[in-house]
C-alpha cells in the first residue's frame, strides 16, 4: 500500500509547488478560525461567541475556495474568479465594520473589546490576502489602498478618534501588505515553475524536431545523390539503346546495382543502424546537458575502441541523454566509460528522477530501452537500467571487445577535446564520363 511519502515523490515538481501553495492558503483559513473563533468562547462567553463564530467560518471557507480558484486561474485551468473575489471583498468589509461597531458601541468589557479588535485585525487582512491571490499585480495597490482608506473612514465615522482610526488603518496596512506580498510571491513562484516546466517540454520537442531534421538530411544525402546518378545513367542507357549500342545493358546493370545499394542505405537510415561516433556522442551529451542546466561530468576515452563498439554505445549515450532531459528534474549527470577485462562498460547515472516518469521498457520494437537492448545484442552486449538510491537512475551497458582489440583497449581518462573522425560515407557510384557519338 502506497503511503503519503510515495505519493509525494511521484508528483512532478510543478505539481509539488502547486500543492504546497494551495494547502498553505488552506491553512490560512484554519489559522483564522483557530485564532479568532475558538478563543472567543472563553473571552466573550457562549451567547456572543455563537453570533461571532458562524460568520467567521463562512469568511474562512469563502477565502479558502477563492484561493483555490485563484490558483487554478494562475495555472490556466479556469477563468479569473472575479465574482468570488468581489463576494469575499464585500463580506470582509461588512465583518470589519461590524467588528469596529461592536468594539465601540457593543457591550462593555475589556474581553469584548479585545475579541472585536482581534476579529478585525485578522479577518480584514486575511480577506485582503486571499483576494490578492486572484488579482493581477497592477491592481493590488488599489485593493490595499482602498481597504486602508476605508478602515480609517469607517473607524472615524463609528466614533473613534482620528489618531486611533489612523493606528487601526496602519495595522491593516502592515498586516495586509505582508499577506499581499506573500500572495504575490506565491503566484510568482508558481508561474516560474510552470514556465520552467513548459520550457523543458519545449526543449524536448525541439530535440525531437532536430532529430527529425537530422534524419531528413541523412535520407536526402543517401537518396538525392543516388537518384541523381540513377537518372543520369538511365538517360544515358536510353540514348545508347536508341542507337542500338551494347553499352546500354551495362548502364542498366549499373543502375540496378545503385538501386540495390540505395535500398540498403535507406534501411540503415530508417532503422538507425548507421555508424555512430561514441566520442562525438559523449561531447554532444555533455554540451546538451550543460546547456539544459544539468551538471555533467564525462570520464573515459573512446578514441581506440572499434567502430562496432562505438556505434552500439553511442546509441546508449544518445538514448540515456534523452531520458535525462525528458524524465525527472536532474541536477547532475555522470557518464563514465572504461574497460574491465575484455568488456567495455558505459555507465550513465543521474539524479532527480520522479518515480511516475521513470522510463520503462517500451513495447514498440526499436525504440527506447528495448531498442538499445536489440542494438547491444547484435554485438553480444548487455544493458541494465533502473532506479538506485532513491531519486537516482542508472544505465549500465557492457560490450565485449573483439579479440584483436583487447590488447589495445583504451584506458580511462578524460575525453579528447576534438572529436575523432567520423566513419566514411558509402562509396559514390563511379561517374560516367562517356559521351554519345552523334
Amino acid at each position: 500500500m502506497r503511503g503519503p511519502g510515495a505519493w509525494w515523490r511521484a508528483q512532478s515538481t510543478p505539481a509539488k509547488v502547486e500543492t504546497y501553495t494551495r494547502w498553505s492558503f488552506h491553512i490560512f483559513a484554519l489559522v483564522e478560525v483557530s485564532t479568532v473563533g475558538l478563543p472567543a468562547f472563553g473571552q466573550v462567553g457562549t451567547p456572543l461567541a455563537l453570533w461571532l463564530f458562524p460568520p467567521l467560518v463562512v469568511h474562512a471557507l469563502l477565502g479558502s475556495v477563492t484561493s483555490s480558484r485563484a490558483i487554478d486561474w494562475t495555472c490556466g485551468r479556469r477563468e479569473q474568479p472575479v465574482r468570488l473575489i468581489a463576494t469575499l471583498g464585500v463580506l470582509t468589509a461588512l465583518l470589519g465594520i461590524g467588528a469596529l461597531a461592536v468594539s465601540e458601541h457593543g457591550p462593555s468589557g475589556e474581553n469584548i473589546d479585545t475579541a472585536a479588535g482581534t476579529f478585525f485585525v485578522v479577518v480584514v487582512p486575511f480577506g485582503i490576502g486571499m483576494m490578492a491571490l486572484g488579482m493581477r499585480r497592477r491592481r493590488l495597490l488599489a485593493l490595499l489602498s482602498g481597504f486602508v482608506a476605508g478602515t480609517w473612514a469607517a473607524a472615524f465615522l463609528i466614533g473613534r478618534p482620528a489618531a486611533t482610526a489612523a493606528a487601526t488603518a496602519l495595522a491593516v496596512l502592515l498586516i495586509a501588505g505582508f499577506l499581499c506580498f506573500t500572495s504575490m510571491f506565491s503566484v510568482w513562484l508558481l508561474n516560474a515553475v510552470l514556465e520552467l516546466d513548459t520550457a523543458r517540454e519545449t526543449r524536448t520537442r525541439l530535440a525531437v524536431a532536430e532529430e527529425r531534421l537530422r534524419f531528413g538530411r541523412d535520407l536526402h544525402d543517401v537518396m538525392g545523390r543516388n537518384l541523381a546518378v540513377i537518372a543520369l545513367k538511365s538517360e544515358l542507357a536510353v540514348q545508347l539503346a536508341r542507337r542500338e549500342r551494347p553499352e546500354a545493358v551495362e548502364q542498366m546493370i549499373e543502375v540496378q546495382r545503385i538501386a540495390r545499394e540505395s535500398q540498403k542505405e535507406v534501411r540503415e537510415v530508417v532503422r538507425g543502424y548507421r555508424e555512430v561516433d561514441l566520442g562525438v556522442e559523449l561531447l554532444g551529451a555533455q554540451g546538451v546537458l550543460t546547456a539544459a542546466g544539468v551538471e555533467c561530468t564525462v570520464t573515459g576515452s573512446a578514441s581506440e575502441l572499434p567502430s562496432a563498439v562505438q556505434s552500439a554505445l553511442g546509441w546508449v549515450v544518445r538514448e540515456a541523454t534523452t531520458n535525462v532531459l525528458r524524465h525527472g528534474d536532474a541536477g547532475h549527470c555522470r557518464v563514465s566509460l572504461g574497460v574491465k577485462g575484455t568488456r567495455v562498460v558505459l555507465t550513465v547515472e543521474n539524479d532527480g528522477v520522479e518515480r511516475d516518469r521513470v522510463p520503462s521498457t517500451p513495447s514498440t520494437k526499436g525504440s527506447g530501452l528495448a531498442g538499445l537492448r536489440e542494438r547491444l545484442s547484435a554485438v553480444d552486449g548487455t544493458l541494465e537500467a533502473g532506479p538506485v538510491d532513491g531519486d537516482r537512475f542508472r544505465v549500465v551497458a557492457e560490450v565485449p571487445l573483439p579479440p584483436t582489440a583487447t590488447a589495445s583497449s583504451p584506458a580511462s581518462g578524460p575525453p579528447s577535446t576534438s572529436p575523432p573522425p567520423s566513419s566514411s560515407p558509402s562509396p559514390t557510384p563511379r561517374p560516367m564520363n562517356e559521351e554519345v557519338a552523334p
